[in-house]
This record gives C-alpha cells, sequence and structure tokens, in this order.
C-alpha cells in the first residue's frame, strides 16, 4: 500500500525530469530504479501509481459531454477516425500536465480537433472562427 512518502517520492521524480529542470545524466548507469520507473511512466497508464484516496461519485453527463460523445461516435461510424486515433490523440499525446488537467471529454473534443487539423478536414481558422462563434452564443450575443 502507497503512502504519502512515496506519493511526494514520485512526484519529485515527476518534477526532476521536466524538460526545463532536468539534471543531465552522465550516462544510462546514473539511472536509479526509482529514476527508470519514473521515466517508464505513461502519463495516461495510471495503474500501479501511488494510491490517493479518491471518492467516487455518479454523476449525470452535462449537455456538452453528451454532445462531444455523440461527435466523436458519428466521425468513427463515418471512417473518418477510429477509437485508437481517438485515444492517441487524447491521452498519449498531451504530455501529463494536460491529461491531469482537462476534464475527460475535454480531452475527447481537443482530440477531435488534433485530428480534423491533421486530416485537413478543417482549417485553423475556420476551427477558431466556429470557437468564436460557439463563446458568443454561449455568452448570449450574436456571432
Amino acid at each position: 500500500m502507497s503512502q504519502p512518502a512515496d506519493v511526494a517520492r514520485l512526484k519529485e521524480q515527476i518534477a526532476a525530469i521536466e524538460p526545463a529542470i532536468r539534471t543531465p545524466l552522465d550516462g544510462p548507469y546514473d539511472i536509479t530504479n526509482d529514476l527508470f520507473r519514473t521515466l517508464m511512466q505513461i502519463d495516461h497508464d495510471l495503474g500501479g501509481e501511488p494510491a490517493v484516496s479518491v471518492q467516487y461519485l455518479e454523476k449525470e453527463e452535462l449537455d456538452w459531454e453528451l454532445n462531444v460523445y455523440v461527435t466523436c461516435e458519428t466521425l468513427g461510424w463515418r471512417h473518418v477516425w477510429n477509437s485508437e486515433e481517438r485515444r492517441r490523440l487524447g491521452n498519449c499525446e498531451l504530455g501529463r500536465t494536460m491529461y491531469l488537467g482537462i476534464p475527460y471529454y475535454g480531452r475527447w473534443i481537443l482530440a477531435v480537433a488534433m485530428m480534423l487539423l491533421d486530416k485537413h478536414h478543417i482549417t485553423l481558422p475556420e476551427l477558431t472562427d466556429k470557437m468564436d462563434e460557439v463563446r458568443a452564443r454561449y455568452e448570449g450575443r450574436a456571432a
């Protein structure tokens, strides 16, 4: 069972490999077992990490979350992308800070946006114009 000290040590190890503050190593033999485990940790693979108390609550999805889910499923049905692309874009390629800082369906919609841009289905100006339109509609203004 994980102890608070284990969690603190893991956080220190993760902080030590951040690019802005990373301490250079002389060679592969300088890597401790703890550092090796930290380096091998995949951001979206939380299994095996030290346990922290989590309160699980039943939650009804919000309208935007259901809309994101339906959008992703529709893109799959139309063979625009598949679940592996969603997983890769929404989990693996985000980085730890974004992965842990963005809500679950927020990562899905970010993956949709990246995929549509990557596959040239939309352009960046089209995406930002639509985001401005939706933001204005949400705030009660005409776009």
